[in-house]
């Protein structure tokens, strides 16, 4: 058996055994997030690390997870409070787009907003690099990494750019490198040396259509004097990873493939971030895609050969491997979930699917209870302050318990899993009457009329991307209504995501108060 099958096949053994027996454990298993975490980028700043990924059109923008053993991660923050670059990220309309259609997305930012962030610490603040599709390239610092975070700034003032990495050089040199819409070529600028703007219209350093197509998601980095940069080509479905080496950092770059599929079953190990621990070892964090799942974390050992990094087991994703040596024991730190609506603050999770209104919400109306007050919107899709989190796979159980006394004609509320074609459980009220309803691609069945204030909510998501719906009047026995359906398919570069949301046809008005949300992840037996 070769070393790598070694990798491949007894690691992730070993990780069973070390978890069967609660013993700390000596190994991990790969993806390290299950979750929507796409583009992410990585850092560490003394004994802690710090990722950040691609938010797209959710507010706040660009979320900042934290941990202290590369493989467990808890939510800290976001980076933007809300997204001020148009008036469509506030969903103005006239809309186009329906339940039913996934474009034109006319009246908002679908597909818009924060594309493939980078993170570094500089100077003794935090940056953060971004682009969005429409409007150019922005750059948000900090002294703290969960804030307050300044304004963003606009560093290059041109849309259809993609993927900005910073990059400060040992003399204090500053420069930014990215790509264009489509991917490819990489291109180089000066900066000034506070960051906030770009000296020249850039050069092209990196462009290789045959042998690198779709080039993109440039992270710059220097060791041994010599300037890299790793990057993702070939596309998101079946590409894979370069490192380019040059002594200087406007080129000319050698190439050499360092991380592709091989022989496993991970296609395409896409864009991601290096970091050291402080022992020295090396590590990547890209991410796979997988369908409505989205773009899902994976961590691969890195090693240094001839000045080449060695990304994974010889050059292939590993399925396990010893855990990092980050000088700190692994963690059970845990990306958060449920809430119980019992602070003042929306828990770190929450993201509206675009900036929200905020005279249409409320933890304080009722406290214990979130309260959505419903705006007048045709479509889920074009519905504002709808609620959502990232889903963790590849099994979840979303429940929530929602008070429909207050609702008001053509009133609609409810859980969903939601992207382009949603599907929803949920209340509507007819005239004096609530009844559960289902719904799917925007047609609506109804199902049992509603003769109390409370229901339960309940959505059951399996590793074959599918949802089965169900409803509670006890909170001890569901009842199933309609059949499993596909889950919301990846949407506008995001994955499918569990949301709580309110609307009317009609007059707005009415709201609905949520008493908390309870997600866990039940295994197969137990489902």
């Amino acid at each position: 058996m070769t070393d790598r099958y070694r990798v491949l096949v007894i690691a992730p053994l070993l990780a069973l055994c070390a978890m069967a027996s609660g013993a700390t454990p000596r190994t991990y298993a790969n993806p390290i997030l299950y979750a929507d975490y796409s583009d992410p980028d990585v850092i560490r700043v003394g004994r802690d690390y710090y990722m950040v990924a691609s938010s797209f059109h959710f507010s706040p923008g660009i979320p900042i997870l934290r941990s202290r053993d590369l493989v467990h991660w808890t939510i800290v923050g976001h980076v933007l409070p809300r997204l001020p670059f148009a008036p469509e990220y506030d969903m103005p309309g006239p809309h186009t787009l329906t339940d039913a259609i996934s474009k034109p997305i006319g009246g908002t930012r679908y597909a818009g907003g924060v594309w493939a962030p980078s993170i570094r610490f500089h100077a003794g603040r935090f940056y953060v690099y971004f682009a969005t599709p429409d409007e150019g390239i922005f750059m948000a610092s900090a002294a703290r990494v969960d804030g307050p975070w300044d304004p963003p700034v606009l560093v290059v003032d041109q849309p259809r750019l993609e993927d900005p990495c910073p990059f400060w050089d040992d003399d204090g040199t500053a420069w930014l490198v990215h790509s264009r819409h489509g991917a490819g070529p990489l291109i180089l600028h000066r900066m000034s040396p506070d960051g906030r703007r770009v000296l020249d219209t850039g050069t092209i350093i990196v462009e290789d259509k045959a042998r690198l197509p779709v080039l993109e998601g440039p992270k710059l980095y220097k060791r041994n004097s010599y300037y890299y940069i790793l990057a993702p080509f070939g596309g998101v479905e079946t590409g894979a990873q370069v490192a380019l080496r040059a002594r200087k950092i406007t080129g000319p770059y050698e190439q050499r493939v360092v991380l592709s599929q091989g022989a496993t079953a991970l296609k395409g190990p896409h864009q991601g971030g290096w970091v050291e621990t402080p022992s020295g070892q090396g590590w990547f964090v890209h991410f796979n895609s997988t369908g409505a799942f989205g773009r899902i974390s994976y961590l691969e050992p890195l090693v240094w050969k001839d000045d080449w990094p060695v990304i994974g087991a010889g050059g292939q994703p590993v399925a396990a491997f010893a855990m990092p040596d980050t000088g700190s024991p692994p963690t059970s730190d845990a990306l958060q979930e449920s809430d119980s609506f019992s602070g003042t603050r929306l828990g770190p999770q929450w993201e509206w699917n675009h900036n929200p209104d905020d005279r249409r919400w409320s933890l304080a109306a009722r406290p214990g209870y979130l309260r959505l007050v419903a705006g007048s919107a045709e479509h889920l899709v074009t519905a504002r302050n709808t609620l959502t989190q990232i889903l963790q796979g590849p099994r979840a159980r979303v429940t929530a318990r929602f008070d429909a006394s207050r609702m008001r004609d053509g009133q609609r509320a409810g859980l969903s899993l939601f992207g382009v074609e949603p599907s929803w459980i949920g209340l509507v009220r007819d005239r004096v009457q609530v009844r559960v309803t289902m719904a799917v691609k925007g047609a609506e069945t109804a199902g049992p009329a509603l003769d109390r204030g409370t229901i339960d909510l309940r959505a059951d998501v399996g590793p074959e991307q599918t949802v089965r719906y169900s409803y509670s009047l006890n909170g001890r026995s569901f009842l199933p209504i309609g059949d499993a359906v596909p889950l919301a398919r990846f949407s506008w570069w995001k994955g499918s995501r569990p949301a709580l949301f309110s609307f009317t046809r009609g007059a707005p008005g009415g709201s609905v108060d949520i008493d908390w949300v309870m997600v866990d992840h039940p295994s197969p037996a137990n489902r």
